[in-house]
């Protein structure tokens, strides 16, 4: 079973300009318990007050989700997040030669007597803990294995492999990073940024390569370009891998919420839950549908809690056209042929679809 970590609370708060109240905070939480998530990664308690108050708001709810509360690899990060209350602390260390040396002035050993310190701190803490691999995709192999092996014998549960940028295509994450996972005992995570669009299908990849874990964020919410959003790979893991655990008729009320808590626009095409994406105009398409809605959809519309629509438009057809008219209970004034012309051209005007009170005057003869 692929296990879903998501970070709209942390890495998709980090989004600029999205910032989210504690009561918005609670509310997702409570929205992504819901819908089946494994983990939710709840903030930086390191932040301050009002960020760790948020954490123990979120832990002191019973959730079945386990709330992960991230920290730098820093002594005084994991005190802030012990005194939260949240039992699974994830650690984070770069582990590129541009990350070690350019951000930190370190060098590996630094890296690894570091990642060391950490975890030897927590040993006794009764936490679960995971270990995080910065720009992971520009790292020596080497090293990254070296890394990820130190912190599995030093009692992680999971080891974090982050994209940071976005750099790898599907292939060659593969590529690089399945021998490597092969090697661990321990659980491994992807950590994908969609830099070059490719996040969701890095995702797929990753479990291809051996990963068990995948991190999302609900809309792809993230720095830069985002990260995997939820609700692609929600349904991926349903579609593709026919894994029924996550609740995906919740997706498109959770998206809307975190767009509403974001002020963020949910674009009508997005994949899985933009509001236009079970709406038909095109003749073929439409005929297509009503005869069988297997011809033209992937999956059915309830899944991901949405509705079919039949538009009426500049390309509509007449099979369209007339099952329109009957389901408004109307009765064309018009030879369909002559209609269908009206229809054109007022929506090629308008540069929209019709409504039905347009279609309404319209059939008046």
């Amino acid at each position: 079973m692929i296990e879903i970590l998501d970070t709209t609370l942390r890495d998709g708060e980090q989004t600029p300009g999205v910032s989210f109240t504690t009561q918005e905070k609670v509310e997702i939480a409570q929205r992504l318990d819901a819908l089946g998530v494994n983990y939710i990664e709840a903030g930086v308690p390191a932040m301050g007050k009002v960020e760790a108050q948020a954490i123990r708001e979120i832990v002191a709810l019973g959730l079945k989700a386990k709330v992960v509360a991230w920290n730098r690899a820093a002594l005084g990060d994991l005190e802030a997040s012990l005194a939260t209350g949240a039992k699974v602390l994830h650690l984070s260390l770069p582990v590129s030669d541009q990350l070690i040396e350019g951000k930190l002035g370190w060098n590996k050993g630094e890296v690894l007597a570091q990642q060391r310190r950490c975890l030897e701190f927590l040993a006794y803490e009764g936490v679960e803990v995971s270990v995080g691999a910065e720009d992971s995709t520009r790292a020596n192999p080497e090293f990254l294995l070296d890394y990820a092996q130190q912190a599995e014998a030093l009692g992680a549960v999971r080891v974090r492999f982050c994209d940071t940028l976005g750099l790898l295509d599907p292939f060659g994450l593969v590529d690089f990073f399945q021998p490597l996972v092969q090697k661990l005992k321990t659980k491994a995570e992807i950590h994908s940024h969609n830099d070059f669009g490719m996040a969701t299908a890095n995702g797929l990849a990753a479990v291809r390569a051996g990963f068990q874990v995948i991190d999302t964020t609900v809309l792809g919410l993230g720095e830069r370009a985002g990260n995997a959003p939820l609700e692609e790979t929600a349904m991926v893991l349903r579609y593709h891998l026919h894994q029924e655990g996550l609740k995906t008729e919740g997706l498109k009320d959770l998206a809307r919420f975190v767009a509403l808590a974001a002020g963020r626009a949910i674009p009508v095409n997005k994949s899985v839950i933009g509001e236009e994406i079970f709406c038909h105009e095109s003749g073929i398409h439409a005929d297509g549908v009503l005869k069988d809605p297997k011809n033209y959809e992937p999956y059915a519309p309830e899944w991901v809690g949405a509705q079919r629509q039949i538009v009426i438009g500049k390309h509509s057809g007449r099979r369209a056209l007339r099952y329109k008219l009957e389901s408004l209970g109307l009765t064309a004034g018009f030879e369909i042929g002559e209609l269908l012309d009206r229809v054109r051209a007022l929506a090629t005007a308008k540069k929209s679809v019709l409504s039905d009170l347009d279609l309404i005057h319209l059939g008046r003869p």
